[in-house]
């Protein structure tokens, strides 16, 4: 990590993790040409698979108040495949993007309230035509359960400080996105008690 990328907004969970969700990415991104990110942070995310996936069009998104973060990470990037991120609050009706091939977020489900991963959902499913993909990455109860101790104190930490925010549970989300045209081809464990859920739109 250079000095530079240092003086920027800088997430350690992001550089922790950004190899194991690329592992996850590369072969299952490798035929598409153009995927939104919802809710992109930092940037480090979007800079890191934009450069590692050049054949890509990578558009990154968020609230207005994280796009000074994002504008500053991509500032030092050298390439035309990654875009300037765009206003999206995935609770308005309208987005932004009308098409992508996928869809991709991180660690957002555990902070967004349950009705806005709802909404995600939504947006998801209309955005992406049969066989696009979804890819959720982040911590996940399974069968209402923690996958282990440092989650259920991770949730607990959550749920102090914002009541809404908290854990998922898997099988919920799968439930709610079958229900809108998203089933589930994998879930992957990551490093951390982390998951990838892959959904591809029927």
């Amino acid at each position: 990590m250079s000095i530079a990328a240092l003086q920027k907004p800088f997430s350690q969970a992001c550089e922790n993790n950004k190899h194991p969700i690329l592992a996850v990415l590369a072969p299952r991104l490798a035929t598409c040409r153009h995927v939104l990110e919802i809710g992109s942070g930092t940037g480090q995310h979007a800079v890191h698979f934009a450069s590692a996936m050049p054949h890509l069009v990578w558009q990154t998104s968020d609230l207005p108040e994280n796009h000074d973060s994002i504008n500053q990470w991509l500032e030092d990037y050298p390439g035309a495949n990654l875009k300037a991120p765009l206003a999206l609050d995935v609770m308005q009706p309208y987005w932004p993007v009308e098409h992508t091939d996928a869809v991709f977020t991180a660690n957002t489900f555990h902070i967004m309230p349950w009705e806005a991963v709802l909404s995600l959902l939504d947006g998801a499913s209309r955005l992406l035509s049969p066989g696009g993909q979804l890819i959720v990455y982040g911590p996940f109860n399974e069968e209402g359960a923690f996958t282990s101790e440092s989650n259920a104190a991770f949730d607990r930490s959550l749920r102090q400080r914002v009541p809404h925010r908290g854990i998922r549970n898997r099988q919920t989300v799968v439930a709610e996105a079958e229900q809108r045209g998203l089933a589930l081809t994998a879930t992957l464990e990551l490093p951390a008690n982390n998951r990838c859920l892959v959904f591809v739109r029927q």
